[in-house]
């Protein structure tokens, strides 16, 4: 983690980490352009490369940010008591849903950066992407899946929910629509009847 680039005050932080997340979340990490992302962060070329030295510097502190993120968030808002699948699910829906209010595509960017097939950049994120993803199982591994109906496949439920996130982000952003709140309450919605039909 940079440190330096936490003495800039946070509303220019947020700003050059809004503006990364959004370009390496819609184009990768070949595609994302630093000269993209300095005009949308309003700053200078200069400032990106003195505290990140080059673009795979910038990737690599995004994504350990937005781990360290999302992984703050759940410290709080998903509670250790709590075994039930689809609870413990919907509490790390909600604590992702909060850091989007700050950071629109940090979802997406982890979303991406975790099939991400340039070898350098998949190569330096690989440590931070192993622990963050251990964890994330950690978590989930509380999982009770006592009542799920006989022949009810929970791994496989667990992957529909996952592709039902993707989807449904990936749809908001392409229509321009996306707002936080109404993520939660569509990606819940489909919780409530996934639990509906997987529970006896």
């Amino acid at each position: 983690m940079n440190e330096k680039f936490f003495d800039l005050k946070k509303e220019k932080q947020d700003r050059i980490i809004n503006a990364s997340l959004k370009a390496f979340a819609l184009g990768g990490y070949m595609h994302a352009s630093t000269d993209d992302i300095v005009k949308m962060a309003g700053i200078s070329k200069g400032l990106i490369f003195h505290y990140f030295d080059t673009k795979l510097g910038l990737y690599q502190f995004i994504y350990d940010y937005s781990t360290r993120v999302i992984l703050l968030e759940m410290t709080t808002g998903v509670s250790k008591d709590v075994t039930d699948f689809f609870t413990l699910r919907e509490q790390i829906e909600r604590a992702v849903s909060l850091c989007m209010q700050q950071y629109p595509y940090i979802q997406l960017f982890l979303y991406g950066a975790a099939v991400e097939d340039v070898p350098e950049a998949a190569s330096a994120i690989l440590p931070s992407r192993e622990s963050y993803e251990r964890i994330m199982e950690g978590v989930l591994e509380r999982s009770d899946i006592t009542r799920f109906k006989p022949g009810a496949n929970y791994e496989l439920m667990g992957n529909v929910i996952d592709m039902t996130r993707k989807g449904l982000l990936e749809r908001m952003f392409q229509e321009g629509v996306f707002q936080p709140e109404a993520y939660y309450e569509e990606s819940i919605r489909y919780m409530e009847m996934m639990r509906e039909l997987s529970y006896d």
